[in-house]
């Protein structure tokens, strides 16, 4: 990888508005078996991750890697089916390249989903997490190194990052949907493991709700580039050691975030027209 200087995204950019020639304003990640909002997009145009410059290649099983851009009603939307992790391989400092190509493109705003363990215990598999705030113990940052000052400034703040505007329209939206909604705090760990039960006990203590492998770093890309940020995570299973003897296979995670994609596309579409 060459030198991640403002040169190096505005490749990626410069690359991507020549295929869409159009300037998408919200921005779409989707997590694991969620995949199927990318079918809902009208008037596609797909671009493959490995045709675009200095871009990443997605590894995880069940991501797709596709850049697509379209409408959903009469709102321009880019989305990416197939993002990456630290698991993957790839640095965090490699983890910015999708935002700040976003921010290039003039988006402005983003959309996180992600497949996530239930740690509170009055969540069930297939509710729906509004995330309100996030907690990370390891001091990574996507940020870290040489700041370019054209993405934003060297130290941000962080304290809305998780847009409370975007929290309450998602909100006020969510009651006319079947489906189960929480608001509360996702906490990052690194994967590809899954939680150990003593961790999962630490996490509960120090407040958080549901636990992942991504997102974080999408969110604070996001933050220095002065974009608000939706997140939202779908309980697929609970986390380690909340229900006694029980092991959580990633095929039960795909299975779970399945049974909800459908409805839960529905109920995005619905917040991206409102938007």
């Amino acid at each position: 990888m060459s030198h991640f200087d403002f040169s190096f995204y505005k490749k990626s950019a410069d690359y991507v508005k020549d295929v869409i020639k159009d300037e998408p304003e919200t921005a779409l990640i989707l997590g694991s078996g969620l995949g199927s909002f990318a079918d809902e997009i009208e008037n596609p145009v797909s671009i493959s991750y490995s045709d675009i410059p200095n871009f990443l290649v997605s590894t995880a099983p069940s991501h797709e890697g596709r850049l697509i851009f379209g409408k959903i009603g009469n709102k321009k939307v880019i989305c990416m089916s197939g993002r990456f992790h630290h698991y993957e391989g790839y640095s965090f400092k490699q983890l910015s390249i999708p935002i700040r190509l976003f921010k290039l493109l003039g988006v402005k705003r983003v959309i996180l989903t992600n497949a996530a363990g239930g740690v509170n215990e009055s969540y069930s598999p297939g509710d729906i997490m509004i995330i309100k705030d996030h907690i990370k113990l390891s001091s990574f940052s996507p940020l870290a190194g040489e700041n370019i000052p054209e993405f934003g400034d060297r130290f941000f703040d962080v304290s809305d990052m998780y847009s409370s505007a975007l929290r309450k329209t998602a909100s006020e939206i969510s009651k006319s949907c079947s489906l189960n909604f929480h608001e509360g705090v996702y906490m990052y760990f690194g994967g590809p493991q899954f939680e150990t039960p003593a961790e999962i006990r630490m996490a509960r203590l120090l407040g958080a709700d549901a636990v992942g492998m991504s997102t974080v770093p999408e969110a604070l890309t996001a933050a220095h580039c002065k974009m608000p940020v939706l997140g939202f995570s779908v309980i697929t299973n609970m986390a380690a050691g909340v229900i006694p003897n029980s092991k959580i296979t990633h095929e039960e995670v795909g299975e779970e975030a399945g049974k909800i994609s459908e409805k839960f596309s529905e109920y995005i579409k619905k917040v991206i027209m409102s938007l």
